[in-house]
């Protein structure tokens, strides 16, 4: 793991006692929010279009056992181009 992960792996298990919900928000382009949708295939993808139509912002809650559960689910959005981690 790098130090930015190592840094956020410290904050989260500062802040949450597992197994915890957790709430992750992405911002992504309308034709990208499949994709998100295939990250969290058993949980509901919530969307909301912005204002100008051209992003749809989308939350998944999802019940983590462990910091590296949460770092994984955000390893794998980082594959999506042009993602926008919240």
């Amino acid at each position: 793991m790098d130090q930015s992960t190592d840094s956020f792996k410290e904050k989260l298990e500062n802040t949450h006692s597992f197994p915890t919900l957790y709430v992750f928000k992405f911002i992504v382009k309308p034709d990208q929010v499949s994709e998100i949708e295939k990250l969290f295939p058993k949980h509901e993808v919530k969307q909301k279009q912005s204002s100008g139509g051209k992003y749809i912002s989308t939350t998944v809650k999802l019940m983590a056992s462990s910091s590296q559960e949460i770092i994984d689910h955000y390893k794998e959005a980082a594959k999506i181009e042009g993602i926008i981690s919240l």
